[in-house]
């Protein structure tokens, strides 16, 4: 035999430097939940290991976390007022904004600071946005989707993630940004985020499950994959600078889709339910969480993503995976 393909697996070195694929710390994104309050770390009981945070919390937790590398977290705001017009979503004294400001005063530009952008915690009736005759209104949600953006962005934030599913919402979004002197604010859209049963915790974390209804008329049908493309572009079109995937396991197809027809970075989030399911297992001594966990990540990274946002990597780093 000429080709003996195991010649190249015969030890860990060589397994080593013939890998095609590879990971990082800086790969990864964190997410927190900021509630309001002083002294609160709430454990998640659907989200093992996660918590809400207060203010004073979340400076503490960050600061741990830096400490092992993890620099780059995302934001989302719970337990505020909710309005049917989501009026403290774009509150310039919100607990995001707040977040922000102390983060930047505290880390400076040694911390990342990317916020979620979207209104479920914020509205009444849990939608994504502005509510009328039982119907997502599009255009009215952008304009509170651009006030928030602006609020955050006048904070200090690094990047925006929008992540409600408005058409049209990053064009406006970055024609609002730029006309207020903010153009090096950066968008990671969440260009495919489809209807899915994965968010399940999240939905509780964030305090955010419709009262009626579904997300359907807004997010995306998971049946379907070229309409994903039709998405990706259209955000690309509009100025996104980070194209996000959500959520990421059963949707490996998509992102290795979009990575073949598009130049900008990609980004997918692993979602919650993907991590309970993770974390439920491994409590049952079912699996080896280190081993699945660690093979999720490079196959999200194999298949074309750059940026992964997951609960895992707090994990990841602490008992040292990677």
């Amino acid at each position: 035999m000429i080709y003996r393909q195991r010649r190249l697996r015969k030890n860990p070195l060589v397994r080593e430097m013939m890998a095609e694929t590879r990971l990082s710390k800086d790969m990864f994104v964190y997410p927190y939940f900021v509630v309001p309050g002083t002294n609160v770390k709430h454990a998640l009981p659907s989200l093992p290991g996660i918590h809400h945070f207060s203010l004073d919390k979340l400076i503490e937790d960050v600061e741990i976390g830096l400490k092992l590398g993890v620099n780059k977290i995302m934001l989302f705001g719970v337990g505020e007022e909710k309005s049917p017009d989501a009026h403290v979503a774009y509150d310039k004294n919100g607990l995001v904004p707040q977040a922000i400001r102390l983060l930047r005063d505290k880390f400076g530009d040694d911390i990342y600071i990317i916020t979620d952008v979207c209104v479920c915690s914020y509205t009444s009736h849990g939608h994504c946005g502005i509510l009328e005759d039982d119907y997502v209104q599009n255009d009215a949600t952008i304009e509170v989707l651009s006030n928030m953006s602006l609020v955050h962005a006048d904070a200090g934030v690094d990047m925006l993630a929008p992540s409600d599913m408005m058409d049209g919402r990053i064009g406006a979004i970055r024609n609002a940004l730029d006309s207020n002197a903010f153009v090096n604010v950066a968008i990671m859209s969440h260009a495919t985020k489809f209807a899915s049963s994965y968010y399940g915790p999240f939905r509780e974390a964030a305090d955010c499950a419709p009262s009626k209804g579904d997300r359907k008329a807004y997010q995306m049908d998971f049946r379907n994959p070229r309409e994903a493309l039709r998405e990706a572009f259209l955000d690309e079109n509009e100025g996104a600078d980070i194209l996000m995937i959500k959520p990421a396991l059963a949707y490996l197809d998509i992102i290795s889709n979009i990575k073949s027809e598009s130049t900008l970075p990609l980004a997918c989030y692993n979602v919650s339910g993907e991590f309970a399911m993770v974390k439920a297992a491994a409590e049952k001594g079912w699996i080896d969480e280190q081993k699945i966990v660690m093979e999720t990540m490079y196959a999200f990274a194999r298949a074309g993503a750059s940026v992964i946002t997951t609960y895992h990597i707090r994990d990841m780093v602490e008992q040292k995976w990677i």
